[in-house]
């Protein structure tokens, strides 16, 4: 089964896909390249890969699949195995009686059909056409089969790991390297490993309790319990993970921090490790920082239209400092990366002192924080002054010296992004004139400062319904709901006559893919601009509540304001906002 060419060339023309001119010269690049020219098409971006693959389908007569959207059950899974489905692209989704269908994105591919047709003889094999990235994600729910066995392999492996006492340290250490290299110790590391990559988990806490040892996964920003093990797999998974990082096997009393990574086919991760000495032995934290992550543009993020604009401004400054404020955990450096990311391009040279660094960049010039040999960010920071920078981006300010660099770089010409700990936008001023900075200092340097939090998005099904008479004044409590209306009705996402008690709210809905109706997260988001009236405040010492009243009157949108706005356009839960704001 082959398309032809003419045939396809006919159907993109008369779709409006490609022009005579544009397709000629294509041909001719893949005639070069010895490439195929669907393949060429949709590399230069003249057609998109879904089109083509529509396409393709429509002209053999093979019916299109979208196997992303598929829950594929796992019995007809495995008809095909892992390690023919990956080398072929193919994946078995569908089984009615004998009729077998299966997902190919190669329509010429007749030989791995003879081959499933060897081994399941009483299959009628139906081919669909689906595309390279949901073969990519279906690929996944191989994965997902380790849900099942999950337990049943760590308890397995868990009572067979040996059990090590304190005591001589010499003994104790050539104990625990033997147990650390041996195959259950291994299998249940990489087991735990394997399952948080799946589960999309940011860290993993394995925590020894009296009797056993639990461990739980950070997934958008929640702990959830994963399991329990024996107290005797403790000395083994610590040992294993002491190994992998690098660190002392018989150092039980100090604090250890290393990291290490772990590379498959579909991923590559780099692992940052936490030993904290606990009562009941060490406790380890793990964060998990995938290295395939591309940047997001600030629009994905979830910034609105307004504050989108006053960034991009910001922005194309060529001097001065743009800070990001929140907790941990709440998405500041992803923001970073998103600017840089618009700020990344040939005519300017970007160096950055991190502590991790947590996304490569290509053309940044990207230093990791080392205080074990004197490579803090105020020393990383000295030192980058004298690269030539146009952009410095400083992974945190975290003591009175790095505030103080950071400020002068801002003052000689430098673009300077940075983040804070601090709770609210206007927050972060008083915190640097505490970390001694010079407000009139501040007033000169501060370009706009953003405060934000992560909130969990919805699955997919959610239920509507509207605030009682109770709740509204409920939630007078946290901002006005006059400005939320307001909000809403600038963005076109509610009627212009729309009263408050008319504006629908979403509640999760939960389902068999999703146990609490939430997959992943959004920003909200306060952009504070540093306007001339901010910076006279800024001199004369104002506090945070001045600053805040101020920055609204000139239409700064507060966070819990966006997350109401959000939950309004169906994106997020008023529950959620409130409990990101709030805790």
């Amino acid at each position: 089964m082959k398309v032809e060419l003419q045939q396809l060339k006919k159907f993109l023309l008369d779709a409006g896909l490609v022009t005579e001119k544009q397709f000629e010269r294509e041909l001719i690049k893949c005639q070069e390249n010895n490439q195929k020219i669907e393949d060429i098409l949709v590399l230069d971006g003249l057609v998109a890969q879904d089109e083509i693959t529509k396409l393709q389908a429509y002209l053999l007569g093979i019916p299109f699949i979208n196997i992303e959207k598929e829950t594929i059950p796992l019995d007809v899974l495995k008809i095909v195995p892992e390690p023919i489905a990956r080398a072929h692209n193919i994946i078995a989704f569908r089984q009615d009686g004998d009729n077998l269908e299966v997902a190919m994105v190669d329509p010429e591919d007749l030989r791995t059909i003879d081959f499933i047709k060897k081994t399941n003889p009483s299959l009628k094999i139906l081919p669909r056409l689906t595309t390279k990235d949901g073969i990519k994600k279906a690929l996944y729910q191989y994965q997902q089969t380790l849900q099942v066995e999950f337990g049943e392999i760590i308890r397995k492996e868990a009572n067979t790991i040996k059990h090590i006492k304190e005591g001589e340290e010499v003994e104790e250490k050539k104990e625990l390297e033997k147990i650390a290299e041996e195959l259950p110790v291994i299998t249940v590391v990489d087991t735990l490993l394997k399952h948080a990559i799946l589960q999309k988990a940011s860290d993993v806490h394995i925590e020894p309790l009296e009797k056993e040892v639990i461990v739980r996964y950070r997934i958008d920003g929640i702990l959830h319990n994963v399991m329990s093990l024996p107290i005797t797999t403790a000395s083994g998974i610590v040992a294993r993970i002491k190994v992998l990082s690098n660190l002392k096997l018989d150092e039980h009393r100090l604090p250890q921090d290393g990291r290490f990574k772990i590379e498959t086919e579909d991923f590559k991760y780099s692992i940052r490790v936490s030993i904290l000495p606990v009562f009941n032995g060490e406790k380890i934290v793990m964060r998990m920082l995938s290295e395939g992550t591309k940047a997001y543009t600030l629009e994905a993020l979830g910034i609105d239209s307004r504050a989108l604009e006053l960034l991009h401004h910001n922005l194309n400054r060529p001097s001065g400092m743009i800070l990001i404020t929140g907790p941990t955990g709440s998405g500041k450096t992803t923001t970073l990366y998103a600017m840089m990311e618009i700020l990344n391009t040939p005519d300017v040279n970007i160096s950055t002192i991190e502590d991790p660094v947590e996304y490569r960049m290509p053309r940044v010039n990207q230093t990791q924080v080392n205080s074990k040999i004197g490579l803090t960010f105020s020393a990383g920071l000295r030192s980058l002054v004298r690269q030539d920078p146009d952009i410095i981006m400083v992974g945190e300010i975290r003591d009175n010296e790095t505030a103080a660099l950071a400020i002068n770089a801002a003052l000689t010409g430098h673009q300077v992004l940075s983040t804070l700990h601090t709770t609210e936008a206007a927050g972060a001023i008083p915190r640097l004139i505490d970390m001694k900075c010079e407000p009139f200092l501040l007033s000169s340097t501060l370009n706009v400062i953003i405060a934000q939090r992560l909130v969990r998005k919805f699955h997919s099904d959610k239920e509507k319904y509207n605030l009682s008479a109770d709740e509204l004044k409920d939630m007078e409590k946290y901002c006005k709901l006059e400005r939320v209306l307001e909000l809403l009705k600038e963005e076109k996402a509610i009627s212009p006559k729309a009263q408050i008690k008319d504006i629908e709210f979403y509640r999760a809905k939960p389902s068999k893919d999703c146990a609490d109706g939430y997959s992943g997260r959004i920003g909200i988001y306060e952009v504070l601009s540093v306007t001339d009236s901010i910076k006279e405040m800024i001199v004369k010492k104002a506090n945070t509540k001045e600053i805040t009243t101020q920055a609204v009157k000139e239409g700064m949108r507060t966070m819990i304001e966006d997350g109401f706005v959000k939950a309004a356009k169906g994106l997020t839960s008023i529950e959620e906002v409130l409990r990101v704001i709030t805790e």
